[in-house]
């Protein structure tokens, strides 16, 4: 039996990290556990400092519980179908309570910046009459900055962040309730009874807000719901797995941001990818890689729209980008740079480091983005809408980029810490950055240097074969001449560099499975090497996990790559979400949901209709 008797923050230490539902607003994101608290928000954008960590630092972190005053004998949590509204359950013999949370979202032809920023939380008495608490414990700034709480009416307090609280969140906060609320230690707090059938609703946002004091809460939720309910319609995913595709295409919608396009890798960051507490670091940035990757899942279920809108702001980015047409590997969500790495110790409550903000990734050479980048460019233009006289300017450029610098050492996908090397994964990408140009260009009668494009991707394709093949290991490798296996060449295939059957392919996708592989989990690299140059032993990367049943699919061995993908469907959370690691215990690990993992399942789940409804289209 579980008890929620404690509503002080400190009373849901050791939450899993999995135990959690997403809410948000394409602004902004919250976590919410098992136990009804939300323990993670960052306000008032998903890149701005928390307001509540207590999933990091359980005494200073802050949330924002509402718990009824019964022993709870279940606690279920789930989304209503196809939107990002959370329900929670707190189950007894004498009692059944609901807490429904949900930021507001406008019509999409709605001006974003008319809805209010806000999280709506409403509890209703199901079945027989309790009694409910509430606690809602802001920290500001990354529990740095401390704050004065006032009682503006019976219902409304107003929590003031100090002046020492900087950073992009320094505006006052209010929480609205239809029940009276009262202060405990700068906390806001409350204690009322609900018969069966009553409900009551708790609004917390900027004070600046004043849509927020108005807001009508059940209107709200409908509104809401039919948002969220009308964008997952629109999908022309037909398959065998549309619920848990549609989870995943409703999780990267969350974090896609309505107001500039971009599309964050994950909401969090500090969440451990060791089981010892390690490696902590801040994914709250937009990846040009998995951004372009989230492009392609999105159109793969019809979403031009969002497709579109991450064109716009890479198409901005790449106007902006230095001279010589490189990119920065991340950048804040409004495109600006990203912030430098910043360790947080208020926030370190457990681990062998505390958590980062900021990501020191940022100024790594990552030469792979740019075959991500120039994908998603191309099958925009296939799927969606014709390239402007402009974009394709400053395409060229980029493209001129790789062409020269191709052949450098760099940090790569995995983002090494300790120095560059030549790497297969990056010469991989800028190969494909070449090849989508050539087609791009030629299917659209596009200017283009043919001979020079033409000769590098020739080159790349040449290198590979001569330098990152190893006969004696019959693999491809992830560095010339050695015998280290990468987890990222699954996306040879699936970028359609080698053939899916070729006898050098399935030879290195059995090495793959056999050596880095712990049913069904697939390590990026050798378990326990120390390559990366950092401590600790992290789990099975859940992306490569859905590239290599994918690979095993385009490979022909459908029945191998089905189950490998449903075995990876039952390490998603309890309302089908995946963080970026899964420990071989099942422990969740890592930033979470991640956006990389999401798209990756989705990729899979449409090459496993195809195959076995056998529709295999010509390669285009």
């Amino acid at each position: 039996m579980v008890s929620l008797r404690e509503d002080r923050p400190g009373a849901h230490h050791g939450i899993a990290i999995d135990a959690h539902g997403l809410i948000g607003n394409m602004r902004t994101t919250a976590l919410v556990s098992t136990e009804g608290v939300i323990d993670f928000m960052c306000f008032p954008r998903i890149d701005s400092p928390t307001v509540f960590g207590s999933l990091l630092h359980p005494e200073r972190g802050g949330a924002f519980s509402i718990t009824p005053d019964f022993e709870v004998a279940r606690a279920k949590q789930l989304y209503l179908p196809e939107t990002n509204v959370l329900l929670t359950r707190f189950m007894s013999a004498q009692a059944v309570c609901e807490v429904v949370d949900f930021m507001p979202v406008a019509d999409p032809d709605d001006d974003a910046k008319a809805v209010s920023n806000c999280v709506v939380r409403i509890v209703r008495a199901i079945f027989g009459d309790m009694s409910v608490k509430m606690r809602c414990a802001p920290r500001f700034d990354y529990a740095r900055g401390s704050h004065e709480t006032a009682q503006v009416d019976t219902n409304t307090l107003r929590f003031t962040p100090a002046s020492e609280a900087s950073g992009a969140q320094a505006e006052a906060l209010t929480l609205d309730a239809t029940v009276p609320l009262s202060i405990d230690h700068d906390d806001a707090v409350a204690r009322f009874d609900l018969k069966q059938g009553e409900m009551a609703c708790f609004i917390f946002g900027a004070q600046s807000d004043v849509m927020r004091k108005t807001l009508p809460c059940e209107q709200a939720l409908s509104e809401t719901i039919e948002f969220w309910r009308e964008w997952s319609r629109q999908s022309t995913y037909r398959g065998r797995y549309r619920e848990v595709v549609m989870r995943s295409a409703l999780l990267l919608k969350l974090l896609s941001s309505r107001a500039t396009g971009a599309i964050v890798a994950a909401p969090t960051f500090g969440l451990p990818e060791t089981p010892d507490g390690g490696r902590r670091w801040d994914y709250r940035y937009t990846w040009i890689r998995d951004a372009a990757f989230s492009v392609y899942a999105l159109l793969r279920l019809g979403y031009t729209g969002e497709a579109r809108n991450f064109k716009n702001w890479i198409a901005e980015r790449n106007r902006q980008c230095d001279s010589d047409g490189s990119f920065s590997v991340m950048y804040a969500v409004d495109g600006e740079e990203s912030p430098e790495e910043e360790v947080i110790p208020e926030l370190y409550g457990s681990g062998t480091g505390p958590p980062l903000i900021g990501n020191g990734a940022r100024d790594q050479t990552q030469l792979d983005i740019y075959g991500a980048l120039l994908d998603a460019i191309y099958l925009y233009n296939k799927y969606g809408e014709a390239i402007s006289y402009d974009g394709w300017r400053h395409v060229t450029r980029t493209v001129n980029f790789v062409a020269q610098n191709w052949q450098q050492a760099d940090q790569g996908i995995w983002e090494f810490r300790n120095g560059g090397r030549p790497l297969l994964h990056s010469r991989l990408m800028c190969w494909v950055a070449m090849d989508r140009a050539i087609r791009l260009a030629q299917k659209r009668s596009l200017p283009a240097p043919f001979a020079e494009w033409n000769a590098v991707r020739d080159a790349i394709h040449g290198d590979i074969y001569a330098h990152f093949w190893n006969d004696e290991i019959q693999s491809f490798v992830q560095t010339p001449d050695s015998k280290i296996l990468d987890a990222s060449t699954l996306m040879m295939p699936l970028v359609r560099f080698i053939g899916p059957k070729d006898p050098r392919w399935l030879s290195t996708l059995d090495a793959i499975g056999r050596e880095l592989g712990v049913d069904p989990l697939i390590f990026r690299y050798t378990r326990g090497d120390s390559l990366d140059g950092l401590p600790g032993e992290e789990g099975g990367f859940s992306a490569c996990s859905f590239w290599y049943a994918e690979a095993l699919v385009r490979a022909g061995r459908v029945d191998e790559g089905q189950l490998v993908f449903e075995k990876m469907l039952a390490y998603a959370n309890h309302v089908g979400l995946y963080s970026e690691e899964v420990a071989i215990s099942g422990e969740a690990l890592g930033n979470f949901p991640q956006a990389l993992t999401h798209l990756a399942l989705i990729s899979t789940a449409f090459q496993l209709d195809r195959s076995l409804d056998g529709a295999h289209p010509q390669w285009s």
